[in-house]
């Protein structure tokens, strides 16, 4: 007797629709394809139970002649794509054939349709795939597709459904992630009759934007373009301050087609660099426009899976246009408030009034205020809160700067630059400072510690579990040594000071070690001095680990907070 048999029609489609349907969203995700891709401009989309009862998806699109209809349900039927060369070209949402019979197999499914040449329509009924009728009716233009029961011949499956509530939630994600792209059209999403999304057609992308992360968000919006043969990315980004401890808010588009790939959130990770600390995500949305030809949206039967022909020019190109976006927008800030990077050259250059200080967190300190002849327009330093944060004028409202991350990072791109051209400039001690280890930390030390010799760091083992610091870079003037070795013994263990990612995040270290300290009492000049220098930065907006330095409040804000406008 043969062991290898052909399974029958039914378990084949059900095995299917595992694939393509994996809970009440992944229909509506399916449907919403058709309706898009048959030109619908009206989408309404009506769920009960979360979509386990009842989902139901109506749309005025092109619509199904009975002969369509009947077709419609077999499996790989579709009017996408006619031969193999077409699957190089899609540019449809839907073309695989698989989305009606696989949701048909598994529930009982009525299909009402009517294209609009037609005088009457057709409702086609089954249930588990199987047919059950197919009847004229009277029904508008359009299509619509009514899905009850869903899983209801595979209880397996519907006991791993959740909530109605969480299944919920992941339909009100799928219809909002469809509707992003197509601002065109009109979409409504109800459940148990009462509405719970609505998006309004409209010509206006920013609008739909609003409507999606809100009128906070989208108002704070940087637009991001680069364009080059066969390949257009422009994206909207929320500033680094808007960043969320989840990814849920970062939307990819290819070709209008929502996608969910690593490979480029990786790459929108890239472009927005040290802006964003460990673990943060930012808010926006990237539209990538490419030729069919080099792109493979035929990966995975969810139709979320691609793959590009030139990863690397597309990786490029989104972490470019995101990085001279954001770069240019500070860059812009900088010049209005700061009249340009050379602002706080004149304004400095007056010898300094006496005046009182904001009284500090720990006391109040008497010391120099700014110059009283200083232009309205150019930004005067006007105190020192807490001894933590520089607070100056600027022209159009209250610029605060924290003075640890500031001189953090400039303290970081000193160093790492001076690395990078081979010269770190170091100072011997007259002293040579003794340092007492733990005897794992003093073994590594023994055994490692001369790679440490390239960073300017010169150590001497002085017997035991004590060593000699000898020599440390001349940039590194308030680092506790000892803390800062033992911080960065582990690295040295592994080896990982060869990799480059590594090495920066020792100068990150180094940076944090030797930086100003928050409640440490500034002069006038030593502020200024420090502003001036963290402007000649190359990512003067944020430290090396990706907090802000600077935080801004218009004078429009303020007067807010006091309610001196509504």
């Amino acid at each position: 007797m043969n062991k290898i048999r052909i399974l029958a029609e039914n378990v084949a489609s059900q095995i299917a629709a595992g694939e393509v349907v994996e809970r009440p969203a992944s229909v509506v995700r399916e449907l919403l394809d058709n309706s898009i891709d048959a030109g619908a401009r009206r989408i309404l989309i009506s769920v009960e139970g979360g979509g386990k009862r009842k989902i139901k998806v109506s749309d005025d699109g092109s619509g199904m002649s009975r002969d369509d209809l009947l077709l419609c349900v077999e499996r790989h039927a579709t009017s996408k794509i006619r031969s193999v060369s077409d699957l190089f070209a899609v540019r449809t949402l839907g073309f695989r054939g698989e989305a009606l019979p696989s949701i048909a197999s598994v529930s009982k499914m009525e299909i009402t349709s009517r294209p609009g040449k037609d005088l009457a329509g057709h409702t086609f009924k089954l249930a588990g795939g199987r047919f059950l009728s197919l009847d004229e009716t009277g029904c508008p233009p359009g299509t619509s597709v009514l899905v009850r029961d869903l899983f209801y011949n595979l209880p397996v499956r519907r006991k791993f459904l959740r909530s109605p509530r969480t299944e919920m939630e992941h339909i009100v994600d799928t219809v909002t992630r469809w509707a992003l792209p197509f601002s065109d059209r009109e979409f409504r999403l109800d459940s148990e009759q009462k509405r719970v999304v609505y998006f309004p057609a409209t010509g206006d992308q920013v609008i739909r934007l609003s409507h999606l992360f809100g009128k906070k968000v989208a108002a704070a919006l940087l637009e991001a373009r680069e364009n080059g043969p066969g390949l257009n990315i422009s994206a909207y980004l929320a500033p680094p301050e808007f960043s969320r401890n989840r990814g849920d808010r970062l939307y990819v588009y290819v070709n209008q087609r929502n996608i969910r790939d690593r490979f480029v959130t990786r790459a929108v990770l890239e472009g927005y660099g040290r802006r964003l600390m460990k673990g943060q995500y930012p808010q926006g949305v990237i539209f990538i426009d490419i030729d069919p030809l080099q792109v493979d949206v035929n990966i995975h039967p969810t139709k979320q899976e691609i793959r590009f022909r030139d990863g690397r020019l597309v990786f490029r190109k989104i972490v470019t246009a995101i990085e001279r976006t954001l770069s240019r927008e500070f860059q812009a800030f900088v010049e209005t408030e700061f009249s340009g990077k050379e602002s706080f050259s004149p304004l400095f250059a007056h010898e300094p009034a006496q005046a009182e200080f904001i009284p500090a967190r720990h006391g109040t300190t008497q010391g120099p205020g700014p110059p009283r002849d200083t232009p309205r327009d150019e930004p005067a330093i006007i105190g020192n809160l807490g001894n933590t944060y520089i607070l100056c004028q600027a022209r159009e409202g209250l610029l605060m700067v924290d003075q640890h991350a500031a001189h953090e990072r400039v303290v970081y791109e000193k160093i790492r630059n001076d690395f990078g051209q081979g010269k770190v400039q170091t100072q011997a001690l007259l002293v040579p400072l003794k340092l007492e280890f733990s005897l794992k930390e003093a073994k590594i030390l023994a055994e490692k510690g001369s790679l440490l010799s390239r960073f300017g760091i010169e150590l001497e083992h002085f017997g035991g579990n004590t060593f000699l610091l000898r020599e440390v870079p001349a940039l590194l003037s308030r680092v506790n040594w000892e803390d800062f070795l033992s911080e960065l013994i582990p690295d040295l263990e592994k080896g990982m000071l060869q990799d480059q990612a590594a090495v920066d995040e020792m100068f990150m270290l180094m940076a944090c070690h030797s930086a100003i300290r928050a409640r440490h009492s500034l002069t006038h000049e030593e502020m200024s001095h420090l502003l001036r220098q963290l402007l000649e930065m190359d990512l003067p907006s944020n430290c090396p680990h990706g907090r802000p330095i600077f935080r801004y409040l218009t004078y429009a804000e303020i007067e807010k907070m006091f309610k001196r406008v509504v």
